[in-house]
């Protein structure tokens, strides 16, 4: 057993700090190094490529892969108002893990950070509860990542969600490295700093650099 096999359990949830924190591309080279499979719940957003199409075509992983989306919305919005403008209600008992066992690993991605709202009641950090997975919790490396990230790691520790690490996402930045493992008590796994292209075989080398 390799490390990248220790480290990660069968199925986990990739979340982030904020949108367009870089969990989509965290998952991508995850899913890619893992030869996993890869779920996406909540895609919320269908007129430019989908979250699920983007990982898809930069791992270049045949189609049994990918799982299809429990909810696909239209609008680029938080879940549950994407969901009120398409008059549907997400309802937390339709979602269950796919069967993945022919994979070693599944990779679910969240929509947006733990405290997005999906309906009235619920928020994404009540799905990972629900699912029953760990999380990783992807950050941005530069300036004001300390005060969400440390807002993200209480959240879960309040849900007793366990939580595998930190991917630290951008130009690595030492002090910000040291703040969240020591303020945060917990660990950054990795620092993806910016990738030039994002290719199958560049995802599998940074992989391997990373966790291997």
């Amino acid at each position: 057993m390799d490390d990248s096999e220790r480290l990660f359990p069968p199925a986990f949830f990739v979340t982030g700090t904020d949108t367009g924190i870089g969990k989509t591309v965290v998952s991508a080279m995850l899913t890619a190094g893992l030869n996993a499979a890869y779920w996406k719940p909540i895609q919320s957003g269908l007129e430019e490529q989908t979250d699920t199409q983007f990982v898809r075509e930069t791992t270049g992983l045949s189609s049994d892969h990918f799982f299809p989306e429990q909810y696909r919305l239209q609008t680029p919005m938080s879940p549950h108002a994407s969901a009120e403008i398409d008059g549907v209600a997400i309802d937390m008992k339709k979602f269950t893990l796919p069967d993945f066992k022919k994979f070693d690993h599944l990779v679910v991605e969240g929509a947006g950070g733990l405290m997005v709202p999906m309906n009235d009641d619920e928020m994404i950090i009540d799905l990972i509860k629900y699912l029953e997975l760990p999380v990783l919790l992807v950050v941005r490396s530069s300036l004001g990542t300390l005060n969400h990230t440390f807002l993200s790691l209480d959240q879960l520790r309040r849900y007793e969600i366990p939580c595998l690490g930190v991917i630290m996402n951008g130009e690595k930045h030492e002090s910000n490295r040291k703040a969240i493992e020591y303020y945060g008590d917990t660990t950054v796994l990795a620092e993806l700093e910016p990738l030039e292209e994002i290719t199958p075989e560049r995802l599998r080398t940074v992989f391997d650099e990373l966790f291997l």
